[in-house]
């Protein structure tokens, strides 16, 4: 038997519609071309497969055999196509990724070469900036995913955001810092008179910062104002000041003192964002599920940073 998919399609088609003309243009072919497979349809199986009652069409008993069997095969051979394209997608493709400095410098670079141990053909192309910066990237169509932290006020609307990890904010010092309470762990109100480093405009961080010293009731008193992360993090170890930054960053950092905050601290929740009406790429999926995928390993060997868990 040399039954063709086109046959097949042809036939649904006119099945769905009941009607040779619409089916023809349902398929974008002639109606004669049409007719002509179904006709060959019919003797490859030796039954009619439609017959005309009172002027409309209708499925013969043969007709009503092969439709679910027709529909079924069509569905197959979809599904395989699509996991075909998925893989040629994810072995040829591009990625245009977003990350905080502090991501860039901690998390990405392990995803990343897992990522590019497994798809070694894709292009990857990183933009680092603060979180501000990202969302606008993505919402023009810049980037693909990118790695942000969640702001207090919630997401833009317009992005699909994936919460991925929880990460405490420390105090990073080039000595121990003077606590009011030895006895107790450091609070925010023992930085009041700590010179800070601190990050420039547009970073989360400068937000977050700002808004918990004011919270702890004062206007920190700024050694250095206007860091990027490599930055701020040389400016501590250089005996500068202190600075409020993510533990996911200081764990490859020796040179610094690290102090937590004593509970509630400060929280960031770091996530990964998209726009909301574009469907990722092959490429953005196979990156979503090697970064889950190592979160999630990093967590069973107990080898994330101190003070970030995942979400």
């Amino acid at each position: 038997m040399r039954v063709q998919l086109q046959q097949l399609r042809y036939f649904v088609a006119v099945a769905e519609t009941r009607h040779f003309t619409h089916a023809a243009d349902n398929v974008g072919v002639t109606q004669p071309s049409l007719s002509k497979q179904i006709h060959s349809l019919e003797a490859e199986l030796g039954a009619p497969l439609f017959e005309r009652v009172r002027g409309n069409i209708a499925l013969t008993a043969a007709g009503e055999v092969l439709l679910p069997l027709a529909e079924r095969i069509l569905a197959d051979v979809d599904t395989a196509r699509r996991e075909v394209q998925e893989l040629v997608g994810v072995r040829r493709g591009r990625i245009r990724l977003g990350a905080t400095p502090s991501l860039v410098t901690s998390l990405a670079p392990a995803v990343l070469r897992r990522f590019r141990d497994a798809h070694p053909n894709v292009e990857v192309r990183i933009e680092e900036s603060g979180s501000q910066d990202l969302v606008r990237d993505l919402l023009r169509g810049e980037l693909d995913l990118a790695l942000i932290i969640l702001p207090g006020q919630g997401p833009d609307p317009a992005l699909r955001t994936e919460p991925v990890l929880r990460d405490s904010l420390v105090v990073a010092s080039v000595n121990p810092l003077p606590i009011v309470d030895p006895t107790g762990p450091l609070r925010l109100a023992d930085l009041r008179d700590q010179p800070l480093v601190m990050f420039r405009r547009g970073y989360d961080l400068r937000d977050v910062t700002l808004r918990a010293c004011r919270e702890a009731g004062f206007e920190p008193t700024l050694a250095v104002d206007g860091g990027e992360m490599d930055a701020v993090l040389s400016f501590v170890e250089a005996g500068l000041g202190a600075a409020l930054v993510p533990g996911i960053v200081v764990a490859r950092r020796p040179r610094l003192w690290v102090t937590r905050l004593a509970p509630p601290g400060v929280q960031r929740t770091i996530a990964l964002a998209r726009r909301r009406e574009v469907e990722p790429t092959h490429a953005a999926r196979a990156f979503r599920r090697i970064l889950l995928d190592y979160i999630h390993t990093a967590a069973e060997n107990s080898t994330l940073p101190p003070g970030v868990t995942p979400y």
